[in-house]
């Protein structure tokens, strides 16, 4: 017979060192069957490749859905405890958490989120999403107004046709709509919502939906979907907002640093001598501390903190905040994520603050401190606000500290520009390790 040049996976394969004694390092087999079964001559995944395509299969599912912002966002990361004193109120946290977690459990029906802005809807929601993307499903996490953003974008995308989106939209297998009612209620975008919802709704798709609005100011059509009790479970989350409400009174967390501790100063932060760290480890944490501070005494052009989490960076950033207030400048302080949520938020029928009021605001500024660029939801329309308020501080060369665990090739290339302009930015980089995860000395016990 002819050697087709094929492999012949039913002889046992030629084992090399450190290689699978069962596939010899392929990562397939072919089971020796008889010819006639149906299953003769297919190949399987060997043994010792299953564990790594599992990995592989979940990280692939947990990129597509989206979650990318949300990773922290945990069961394991909520505070149950809420804030304020109000037992009653907080014990609604109490009940949602545990219905969120038994529903990720489950993922049987609706669950409807419902209350105020800040009071650990989205947490909760993401919490389910990361739950139920480890166990395997496919799922998909949005904001509404990102959901339209979506499907507006891909009528000019060259990679996903509008219809291809759409459906993936309304057919995944798990979809978590964070934020109704914040969009744009144009024809256009209810129109579209309503097609999702009703799909779902039809079918029974398990969804998670979370929204500041009360039913009666939903569209008629997907209030009434959402009060079948056979199908929906609602819960009403009535704790005090965990990032304090949006307003333009002093602690709007807009306009002030109230909300940041005020033991992130320059005074406060180590060094972290007695760690006797690497030379080069050590440099760069003196320098972070000598740049944040002459920043702070001169504020000029852009200062980036680069590093992993938990080096020090938003304490650099807060404290440089802290100084230019003590000194009675007005900075304004934001996470990116929160600050988009912020955006948002103003889209609202009941909030009392305008989109072009906070965006000015935060454009404008004479300081302005950006917390986690790049930990936010990539979106086309997340993207172009950020880029938006960014280009115009760069063109007017005001003040600007920014703070990022993402390395330059995975920012925005706009943005990445004009970071990478060092007559405008310096940028520097924390290279040590975080904070939580060095080593304690154990103290001796006594005997």
């Amino acid at each position: 017979m002819a050697n087709s040049g094929a492999t012949d996976l039913t002889k046992k394969p030629k084992i090399h060192d450190n290689a699978c004694p069962i596939c010899g390092g392929l990562g397939y087999v072919r089971r020796d069957l008889p010819v006639d079964d149906p299953n003769f001559g297919l190949l399987e995944i060997c043994e010792c490749k299953k564990e790594e395509v599992q990995r592989s299969s979940l990280q692939r599912l947990y990129h597509l859905s989206n979650l990318d912002a949300f990773k922290n966002m945990t069961f394991k990361s909520f505070n149950v405890s809420g804030r304020g004193s109000d037992k009653e109120k907080n014990n609604t946290l109490d009940i949602a958490f545990n219905t969120s977690k038994n529903y990720a459990h489950h993922l049987n029906g609706w669950l409807l989120l419902m209350g105020s802005y800040g009071t650990g809807k989205t947490h909760l929601a993401a919490a389910i999403a990361n739950e139920v993307v480890s166990l395997g499903v496919e799922t998909l996490f949005l904001t509404v107004p990102d959901l339209l953003d979506w499907l507006r974008y891909s009528y000019g995308s060259n990679e996903t046709t509008y219809e291809e989106r759409f459906e993936e939209i309304r057919n995944i297998r798990f979809l978590v709509l964070d934020d109704m009612g914040t969009q744009n209620t144009t024809p256009w975008a209810r129109e579209k919502l309503f097609q999702i919802i009703n799909h779902r709704y039809t079918y029974k798709l398990p969804t998670v939906l979370t929204t500041n609005l009360t039913l009666s100011q939903i569209d008629e059509r997907i209030s009434s979907r959402l009060q079948d009790r056979e199908l929906v479970i609602t819960i009403q989350i009535d704790a005090p907002d965990f990032r304090n409400p949006l307003d333009e009174g002093e602690n709007s967390p807009i306009s002030s640093l109230a909300h940041i501790s005020d033991h992130r100063t320059f005074d406060k932060f180590s060094t972290r001598k007695s760690e006797k760290l690497p030379a080069e480890v050590q440099e760069s944490l003196e320098k972070a501390l000598y740049l944040s501070q002459q920043f702070a005494d001169k504020p000029d052009g852009w200062l980036v903190l680069m590093g992993t989490f938990g080096t020090g960076k938003t304490h650099l950033a807060a404290a440089i905040g802290h100084y230019r207030a003590g000194l009675g400048d007005d900075p304004i302080f934001s996470v990116v994520p929160d600050l988009l949520d912020h955006l948002r938020a103003t889209f609202s029928p009941s909030s009392t603050v305008s989109y072009d009021n906070i965006f000015n605001q935060v454009k404008t500024t004479k300081l302005l401190v950006l917390d986690d660029l790049g930990t936010q939801s990539a979106t086309p329309w997340a993207r172009e606000k950020l880029y938006q308020i960014l280009n115009y501080r760069y063109e007017t060369r005001l003040p600007t500290v920014i703070t990022t665990s993402a390395s330059l090739e995975e920012i925005d290339p706009r943005i990445r520009s004009r970071i990478m302009d060092e007559r405008v930015c310096l940028v520097h980089k924390i290279i040590a390790t975080p904070y939580q995860t060095r080593t304690l000395k154990r103290k001796p016990t006594l005997k």
